[in-house]
């Protein structure tokens, strides 16, 4: 009776709680989800499948700031926590079109230590069921029953020994053995990972103090990650392929998705230590769609309320984006002189002599009703209402669609690539198309667009940033004027989010007004007369970085494609989160073809504390070193070379190097394949040459590049039938390598003489 009574009184206390407690979001952002680590979602990823093109790979990760000597009570997912990945492929549909909802399950398998893992046996044992409910129809099914969920990676002692641990030959075989396989198709993995987020958090929250060398804040940090790769074809609205796509831009391709946690809204205790008892209604208490949204877009008084909210609501937020806060901090005539970590971003106050962006200017509002605007998206036929609300909310024509309703191909969303000069309404070169207009905060994706490989030497983490730059510079793409063709990184961020993506550069860039510039809105000191773009202004945008640019180690080249997470014990040489930056910065790396060999070389600057270089080889799985270079003594740039002399020939060979310094810190190059293939060979005629040359190939469709004896990219072409002429008489004379690549994998290299 005592302890009935207890517990009434707890549940009428959580009653009265949970009156004012109901909401709660991302890398603790707001403020009441900062109390609830299990439920938070950190981030969001979309995008298509590097290694299966007709799959799309969803990963949602939760659980912030894991640190990987976290025990004895070491992080894991939650009981009565509803973790879920929401899909909109339609806009006729209100709700989900397709939603996948895990629940975990915990137990004991050994109460009486209290180790998590000890004799084989695991505590905080955890399983998962994973449902999944179609067609908006509320109904789910359960498609994994009894999923594994890998344990904390806590040491070798913990994972490897067969007496007092699992003994499991490593962790990445655990993780391994934790993929499922649903009854409907999709490939699952639920577990803990390495957090593949990489931001610069102590610059960015004092006020926009970023620095050119950030400090990752997220370093060495593990998070928990739903990771699921979904056939295209499953989330196409009509269960089409991309093979039935009308385009690489094909408006019906689009899908919207966020991820969310719920609890319920009464959560009742057990005095004698029991666990815990929900009941009543499921309450959203955390989610995210565009990365940092909540966190650098939504005031901190509406961040609760934010992650309350279906995106299906989020209007009621929409001013936010129309005039972004940070844009603040990029305005001269606001507070943009009392943030140097900014100073290189400038939002346009005169565009084309006309045109004010910055908070609370008219925008393109002028142009309201002007017959100059029939038939593109700024039309009050088309979206004008919404793009062009009123003449005090100058970022409803850029940020608003980039976060609400995706970017549509049509005029003026296009590179100012054909466009005539001073024309940004006029028709342009195609390079995005997510449109989905929903009117709420969704990672949306074009699932028709093509993959950028990861090893290809135009893969840029700037996504939708890199490819706009390609496609106003680059001949390969400036040529064909306003056709429609495949950039490089047309697949990145924002449409959808590759793991790779550095989404806080892209964001801030966007702030400070880079799309505009992007669709002919130059920056204010374009150069009228000489009709040249490439003003200091936009190069200064273009060339600004958040200071951490990159995850700090590698992704897996398959599914589940995040890494595994780091461990906590590994020795006296274990290097815990801290943010202390490796020294070593690589400038350049390449793997090349020479005869039977793979001749690897890379240049280094900053070398600090270095002590070798160790050459890793994988054939698609796990990486393993197949030599050593000694690091040299000294400052400026260092060179170094190594021979391959056993590579795979009947594989693609993925190559990276890993960099030791004196205290057993590492850090790794980017990687580099290459491809032998009997039937590629390629001849390069006249060597040495003056003027030109001429290249064939007895394989089609593969990408020339020319490199100088920097490592520079100096030229490039394209073989769509085996043959073409380069000119070269611009190049000064010296010694140049020409490299050959089929599906960014290199085939065969070639040295040519410039005389």
């Amino acid at each position: 009776m005592n302890r009935i009574i207890k517990l009434f009184t707890a549940t009428l206390v959580c009653i009265t709680l949970s009156q004012s407690v109901v909401k709660a979001s991302s890398h603790r952002e707001a403020p009441l989800i900062a109390n609830d680590p299990l439920a938070d979602n950190t981030d969001l990823y979309a995008f298509r499948s590097p290694s299966d093109s007709s799959k799309i790979v969803l990963i949602a990760n939760y659980i912030p700031f894991e640190h990987p000597a976290g025990g004895p009570n070491w992080y894991t997912f939650g009981e009565n926590i509803r973790y879920e990945i929401h899909i909109k492929n339609q806009t006729a549909t209100t709700g989900d079109d397709i939603t996948y909802r895990f629940t975990f399950t915990q137990v004991n398998q050994d109460p009486t230590t209290f180790f998590n893992i000890r004799l084989g046996q695991q505590n905080i044992k955890t399983t998962y069921t994973l449902e999944r409910s179609i067609n908006n129809s509320g109904v789910f099914t359960t498609i994994v029953s009894n999923g594994i969920v890998p344990p904390p990676n806590i040491g070798s002692r913990s994972i490897e020994n067969g007496t007092v641990g699992l003994g499991a030959s490593n962790y990445d075989a655990l993780m391994t053995a934790a993929i499922a396989t649903a009854t409907t198709g999709e490939k699952v993995f639920a577990g803990p990972v390495d957090d593949p987020f990489f931001v610069d958090l102590g610059g960015a929250f004092d006020v926009g103090g970023f620095r050119a060398t950030g400090k990752d804040g997220l370093a060495k940090f593990n998070c928990h990650s739903l990771v699921i790769e979904v056939p295209i074809s499953t989330l196409q609205k009509d269960g089409k392929t991309t093979a039935q796509a009308s385009s690489i831009l094909d408006p019906d391709f689009v899908i919207g998705v966020y991820a969310s946690a719920s609890r319920p809204s009464i959560t009742t205790f057990d005095s004698t230590g029991g666990n815990p008892v929900g009941s009543g209604s499921w309450v959203q208490v955390s989610r995210l769609g565009m990365p940092l949204t909540n966190e650098v877009v939504i005031p901190i008084g509406q961040k609760d309320k934010w992650n309350a909210t279906s995106p299906s609501n989020d209007l009621q937020f929409a001013t936010y984006f129309k005039n972004p806060e940070l844009a603040l901090y990029m305005d001269d005539s606001q507070f943009g002189g009392a943030v140097p970590g900014l100073s290189s971003l400038r939002i346009q106050s005169n565009s084309l002599g006309s045109f004010d962006f910055r908070n609370g200017k008219p925008g393109l509002y002028g142009l309201k009703g002007n017959p100059a605007l029939n038939g593109t998206a700024l039309s009050d036929a088309n979206f004008g209402s919404i793009l062009l609300p009123d003449n005090a909310s100058p970022r409803a024509v850029d940020i608003l669609p980039i976060f609400y309703t995706g970017v549509p191909n049509l005029a003026p969303y296009q590179l100012a690539t054909g466009k005539p000069a001073g024309s940004p309404l006029s028709v342009g070169k195609p390079f995005i198309n997510n449109f989905l207009p929903t009117l709420g905060d969704l990672l949306r994706l074009n699932m028709a667009v093509p993959v950028t490989p990861r090893n290809s030497p135009d893969f840029s983490s700037l996504g939708i940033v890199k490819a706009a730059v390609l496609g106003l510079t680059d001949a390969r793409f400036t040529a064909s004027g306003t056709a429609l063709q495949f950039i490089p990184n047309m697949d990145g961020f924002p449409n959808g989010r590759r793991l790779e993506d550095d989404v806080t550069t892209i964001e801030l860039q966007a702030v400070s007004g880079v799309a505009l510039a992007a669709i002919g809105l130059w920056y204010d000191d374009y150069n009228t007369n000489g009709n040249n773009p490439v003003s200091n202004q936009l190069v200064n945008v273009i060339s600004f970085n958040a200071g951490v640019t990159a995850n700090d180690t590698t992704f897996k080249t398959g599914f589940p494609y995040v890494q595994a997470p780091w461990r906590g014990f590994i020795g006296a040489n274990y290097v815990g989160p801290v943010n202390t930056p490796l020294p070593v910065n690589f400038v350049d790396f390449t793997a090349n073809i020479s005869g039977d060999n793979v001749v690897l070389d890379w240049q280094v600057t900053n070398e600090v504390n270095n002590n070798h270089y160790d050459i890793e080889q994988s054939t698609g799985a796990s990486f393993s070193k197949v030599g050593t270079v000694n690091a040299t003594v000294g400052g400026g740039i260092k060179n170094y070379s190594f021979t391959h002399t056993t590579p795979t020939k009947n594989a693609t060979n993925y190559y990276r190097i890993k960099q030791v310094d004196n205290d057993g810190k590492f850090s790794y190059s980017p990687i580099r394949s290459v491809r032998f293939d009997s039937k590629t060979e390629l001849t390069v005629t006249p060597n040495p040459a003056s003027s030109f040359i001429n290249i064939s190939s007895t394989q089609n469709n593969i990408n020339i590049s020319i490199f100088d004896g920097n490592g520079k990219k100096v030229a490039t072409k394209l073989l769509t039938s085996g043959n073409a002429r380069i000119d070269i008489s611009s190049l000064s004379s010296g010694t140049y390598i020409i490299i050959a690549e089929s599906n960014g994998a290199t085939v065969a290299s070639k040295k040519i003489v410039k005389q």
